[in-house]
């Protein structure tokens, strides 16, 4: 009787497949439970090392650290929202450093030099970085270029730009409007650090919630497909490229609000600490797979290794030898989730086939409900 029972439980009603756990659904690589146990393996992490460096410093839990902490990694954490959508298409962005640059001697520039509205100044800033995503996103779609030598390219051009415009010096003073939002405070917080959060939780929505945010994905996982099913892949291309720009020059404001001056070496080597924070946060670099949380997550992972280099005393030499171990293990860590899902995927594959051929066997053995045909 037992095992009859036993027998029941273990068998779904024909047409209904076995209900599967948390435990199966990753085996078998469920992208959003996957998603979701990085996250929570990052935010793990985070947790960890805080109370690790709580334990070595007293410092570290103070509001001061803390704030300083959140503080420093705004503009990491707004640039990397923007590389998060080029990465997310399968494309990569290395001139969001030199963009940073430009959109900082710009901004200041234009009203110390040009005697141009603070306001139209910023515009001219944004708008600078908008158009050099732009012209990235058409020499990757258009003219075809890999987009690693069409960022590295623009990367220079963009440099050399900031450094022309600028002449090699800091321009100062900036306005006073730089100043006085920079420290602008909403029940304690900085401003700053509350628009980061506002501006990652406009990205999910985008990401999550809208038709472009499903062609970005699509895009990203399989551009063919998504082409043969509709979607205009080069435009939603562009528009990651060009909303990568955009975000970099928002950086390029923040930076200069913080340094309170417009510099051409602003944002030197960000792009390599922007890309390891999105490939950390779970982002593929292969494209379509990564959310925007775990990028805020990434960011945050990054800032707390910074920190506790300072807090400890690190000589600053070692920070590029940290930086690049964080990298290669970035990309490690891409390639170990990418092959776990891939395995998933097939052993999905492989249960589907099963279960598609038990419910047929069961079809074909079952009696027959129709009653025979009357015979005179």
């Amino acid at each position: 009787m037992s095992s009859q029972t036993h027998a029941i439980k273990n068998d779904a009603p024909a047409g209904y497949p076995p209900q599967r756990g948390f435990l199966d659904k990753l085996r078998t690589g469920n992208r959003a439970v996957l998603e979701a146990v990085q996250s929570l393996g990052l935010l793990t992490v985070i947790v960890i090392g805080s109370i690790l460096l709580s334990l070595a410093t007293p410092v570290f839990f103070t509001r001061i650290n803390i704030e300083n902490l959140l503080y420093s990694s705004t503009i990491i954490a707004v640039v990397a929202i923007g590389e998060a959508f080029v990465i997310l298409v399968g494309g990569i962005d290395l001139s969001v450093g030199a963009v940073l640059a430009l959109s900082s001697v710009l901004c200041v520039g234009l009203p110390l030099q040009a005697g141009v509205p603070v306001w139209l100044a910023t515009v001219a800033a944004l708008g600078t970085g908008a158009l050099i995503g732009l012209i990235n996103g058409l020499n990757v779609t258009a003219i075809r270029i890999p987009p690693l030598i069409a960022t590295l390219a623009m990367m220079s051009a963009a440099r050399g730009a900031a450094f022309i415009y600028s002449g090699g010096r800091n321009i100062a003073p900036v306005p006073d409007v730089f100043v006085n939002v920079q420290a602008v405070r909403l029940l304690g917080v900085p401003m700053v650090i509350l628009f980061t959060i506002a501006l990652g939780c406009v990205a999910h929505f985008v990401l999550s919630s809208t038709r472009f945010g499903r062609s970005i994905y699509a895009t990203g996982g399989n551009s063919v497909a998504a082409r043969l099913s509709g979607i205009r892949t080069n435009q939603v291309i562009l528009a990651a490229y060009v909303i990568s720009g955009i975000t970099a020059a928002l950086g390029g404001l923040m930076i200069t609000a913080r340094l309170e001056a417009g510099a051409a070496t602003a944002g030197v080597g960000a792009e390599l600490t922007v890309i390891s924070a999105v490939v950390i946060g779970g982002v593929s670099l292969l494209g379509g797979e990564g959310q925007i949380g775990g990028v805020l997550l990434g960011v945050l992972l990054l800032a707390l290794v910074q920190n506790a280099i300072n807090l400890l005393n690190v000589p600053p030499n070692y920070d590029y030898v940290v930086s690049g171990l964080v990298i290669a293990a970035a990309a490690a860590l891409d390639v170990v989730r990418r092959n776990f899902a891939e395995a998933g995927l097939r052993r999905r594959s492989t249960l589907r086939k099963d279960e598609t051929g038990s419910q047929q066997k069961g079809a074909e053995s079952a009696p027959s409900t129709t009653p025979p045909a009357a015979t005179e």
